[in-house]
């Protein structure tokens, strides 16, 4: 019986480990820092952009294939980064956030050509809306003011759509218009 009972004891333990080790335990903060609360990024407004969220097959305006894009929603709902992987050439991608103070979302490019450009803006009640200065030369903090707008489409896809400025907003030109399709598998 005792053998028995230390196996009972032993098949409690191996159950049991797994299961603690799957507890969620607060990220660590920096140095100095206050404690962050579990769960801070729940509010409404941090959902918005949450469509765009997927695996997806990137289309041109001719439904030729342009590349491949994966959105993940990241940091316990806080951000949401995007992988840009076109099929000939180099690829990129950006960190999305929410930011609270502003009442607007934020969108950070960087691809491997060293292109940086900033984004602002948010949902207008019928899409995502952001806009912000597309360098000429990775070097360069001037070019066209650059305005994307992202909208779902009744079929689940997702349309990138965007328009240049060179006179500060006033007319707009389109420069690329693409539709994301869920990847299949």
């Amino acid at each position: 019986m005792t053998v028995l009972t230390s196996g009972m004891t032993i098949a409690a333990l191996l159950v049991a480990a797994p299961l603690a080790a799957q507890t969620a335990t607060p990220a660590p903060t920096m140095p100095g820092a206050p404690p962050r609360p579990a769960h801070v990024c729940t509010a409404a407004a941090y959902r918005t952009f949450d469509f765009w969220v997927g695996k997806w097959d990137v289309y041109g305006p001719a439904g030729r294939l342009v590349a491949h894009s994966l959105i993940e929603s990241v940091y316990d709902g806080c951000g949401i980064r995007e992988n840009w992987m076109p099929l000939g050439g180099a690829g990129g991608g950006s960190l999305s956030v929410y930011v609270p103070a502003k009442k607007q979302w934020e969108q950070f490019w960087i691809d491997s050509g060293n292109t940086r450009a900033l984004f602002t803006g948010g949902w207008n009640g019928s899409a995502m809306v952001i806009q912000g200065v597309w360098p000429t030369a990775p070097t360069n903090a001037t070019g066209p003011l650059t305005r994307m707008t992202y909208s779902r489409s009744a079929d689940g896809s997702v349309r990138q759509f965007g328009e240049n400025s060179t006179d500060g907003g006033t007319t707009w030109t389109p420069s690329f218009d693409f539709t994301y399709r869920k990847a299949a598998g």
